[in-house]
């Protein structure tokens, strides 16, 4: 099942399309971000090759793998070291929240190691109370 998975996986970014905004070349005002072309005479809506793909269901990811993390574990968002808890290893991988400050952050990492929990944005954080050099004392 895990080779299974992985080969999935990889099949899913092979087949992944860069979709791009119609006109995102010509004009600096329009961004790269995808929108559904609407125009009468778009040459985009009407699919010529030239003008690159459009989003249609064969782009698609496979059931077993849609929505996984590419290392093939499935995201989930924490905000404090209680959200770690009761989380399966071989199933869920961690990302801690934006918002979470230095001193959670340690603490919620610290628990993922104690349980065995991947964290996905991990992060060095520097503590205020470092300890002095042996030859030094103040």
């Amino acid at each position: 099942m895990v080779a299974d998975k992985k080969r999935l996986i990889k099949a899913r970014a092979a087949k992944a399309a860069r979709f791009i905004r119609d006109g995102f070349g010509k004009k600096s005002q329009i961004s790269e971000s995808w929108r559904k072309p609407r125009g009468l005479h778009s040459k985009k809506r009407r699919q010529k090759k030239a003008k690159g793909p459009l989003p249609t269901p064969g782009y698609g990811s496979p059931r077993a793998v849609k929505g996984l993390h590419p290392c093939g574990l499935r995201e989930v968002r924490v905000f404090n070291p209680a959200g770690v808890e009761g989380l399966d290893p071989t199933v869920y991988a961690v990302r801690i929240a934006a918002t979470v400050g230095g001193r959670k952050r340690v603490a919620i990492q610290e628990r993922a190691l104690e349980i065995g929990i991947r964290v996905l944005n991990r992060r060095e954080v520097k503590t205020a109370l470092s300890e002095t050099p042996a030859g030094e004392e103040s």
